[in-house]
């Protein structure tokens, strides 16, 4: 009995695991491996918890309270191919639902149950594409960018352009949002007080544009809501108006669930910050507005957007140059066949410069060994005897290089 009791607490821990890999938000996790690096970053969340229940005590918020919270955006598009290219019209898309959901004015806030209408909130917060940058001149507030890399995982290598990414805009003045293609998650946030040039929101290119909401719950975290189970077995989310609740909510339920002893209302699945489907989200609560509206507080870590000249009239006005578009996704080699001298461009992917190259000849005898010091690389072959033979290189991300040339 006892051992038919232990296989099953590991056969549900087993699926626990697997339906955690599935789910598209991994904040959670991105926190708590920024507090392994970081051991500082917790004295900074402590104090960020700390002075969000001050403000949300000392309330109202004065000009908070009467107005629209507006915040210059900044979308950092890394496109490997054209198709990973966000258009406007998907820009101007995901920004559309990101304030519809913000102000309560989604069509599908109807779907709310009764029960917790009277407790959401219309959150007085929009996003809209930044019209100045840092210097006043104008911008678009879309970065579209060619990078090599055809992946990205939760590192936050997107975040820098020495990583083939893109550095963040001045975080003090504007929302960073990366859009890229994603491996095996949909996006995360970064913790309110974190570093700089790591602070804004990651989303994988499947779920950014029209009717997509993990955005939404993404701007939730940047603005320092948690989920609903504060992310332990019944945690604290630090919002008073959300019940209680287990963990998360797959799928899109119909029925009152209820866990943690949060009896009659049940969990609020509907919220923003659980992880039902986007059909079933439609509601931020007057406790989470108050909480994201604390972070605007005089001294509050978002306090300075309030002042951001980011949405201001620029007063330098620029034509954007074209975007650089590749001509080849690989490593290229040419002449092929060549007589004394092989050039190797590496235009498109600068990660290799600094590594080595390796010759050999048919029967696998490395020749030649040429470190990588430019963009052209010039490799003399002349002293090559006439034949088949291949250049070999690996670099730190595990891209391998594999081509044969013909030596006249």
């Amino acid at each position: 009995m006892k051992a038919g009791r232990i296989l099953i607490i590991f056969i549900g821990i087993f699926f626990f695991n697997q339906l955690r890999a599935q789910l598209s938000c991994v904040t959670a996790d991105y926190g708590r491996e920024q507090l392994s690096k970081d051991p500082l970053l917790a004295n900074t969340i402590r104090q960020t918890e700390s002075f969000i229940r001050q403000a949300i005590a000392n309330a109202p918020l004065g000009r908070l309270e009467n107005g629209v919270i507006k915040i210059p955006v900044v979308i950092h598009n890394l496109y490997h191919t054209a198709g990973q290219k966000v258009t406007d019209a998907q820009v101007a898309a995901q920004l559309e639902m990101l304030n519809s959901a913000f102000r309560r004015q989604n069509a599908d806030t109807v779907k709310t149950p009764a029960v917790f209408r009277s407790r959401a909130a219309d959150c007085a917060i929009e996003f809209h594409l930044a019209s100045s940058d840092i210097r006043k001149h104008s911008t678009t507030g879309i970065i579209r960018k060619y990078t090599p890399v055809s992946k990205w995982v939760m590192d936050d290598k997107m975040k820098f352009s020495a990583e083939m990414g893109d550095d963040a805009w001045d975080s003090k003045n504007y929302l960073n949002i990366w859009v890229c293609n994603m491996e095996k998650f949909a996006g995360y946030s970064s913790v309110p007080g974190c570093a700089p040039g790591l602070d804004g929101i990651v989303l994988g290119l499947s779920a950014f544009g029209a009717g997509q909401k993990t955005v939404v719950h993404e701007a939730g975290h940047w603005l320092g809501l948690k989920h609903l189970w504060g992310d332990e077995y019944c945690g604290d989310d630090g919002v008073e108006d959300t019940p209680k609740q287990a963990s998360y909510t797959s799928g899109c339920p119909s029925t009152v669930r209820i866990t943690c002893g949060n009896s009659p209302t049940g969990d609020m699945y509907n919220n923003y910050m659980d992880f039902t489907n986007d059909a079933c989200m439609n509601l931020f609560t007057k406790g989470q507005k108050d909480r994201m509206h604390a972070l605007f507080a005089p001294g509050g870590v978002r306090n300075s957007l309030l002042n951001s000249a980011g949405l201001d009239k620029p007063q330098v006005y620029e034509t954007p140059l074209p975007e650089e578009e590749p001509r080849w996704l690989e490593v290229k080699m040419y002449p092929n066949p060549a007589s004394s001298e092989l050039y190797l461009d590496f235009s498109y992917d600068v990660r290799w410069i600094g590594k080595t190259i390796f010759v050999s000849n048919l029967a696998g005898q490395r020749l030649m060994n040429v470190t990588i010091n430019s963009r052209i690389q010039t490799i003399n072959i002349a002293h090559l005897r006439p034949g088949v033979y291949f250049l070999a290189a690996k670099n730190d991300q595990g891209l391998s290089i594999k081509m044969k040339f013909i030596k006249l």
